[in-house]
């Protein structure tokens, strides 16, 4: 979840805070497979009774989950480590 600059709005849909932060950070652009396709499914799917991850999706939600900090991190200032 991520407080939208400027207002009181916290945002958890990575579709629409991917499109917010584009324009802002081109840099981005190639996580969009990770963050929107493969992240935003594996957050909902894995949520409800009934779906599970096998071991191969978790380790790659874990992936694109650590690239994606890696390249928000200095976005925000803060070190990556």
């Amino acid at each position: 979840m991520m407080r939208i600059e400027g207002s009181n709005r916290l945002m958890h849909n990575l579709e629409d805070l991917f499109a917010l932060l584009l324009p802002l950070h081109p840099q981005l652009l190639s996580l969009r497979r990770g963050l929107i396709i493969f992240l935003s499914e594996f957050a909902v799917e894995t949520r409800y009774p009934g779906e599970n991850a096998i071991k191969r999706q978790m380790e790659s939600a874990r992936r694109w989950a650590t690239e994606v900090r890696a390249a928000v991190r200095p976005i925000r200032g803060l070190p990556v480590r």
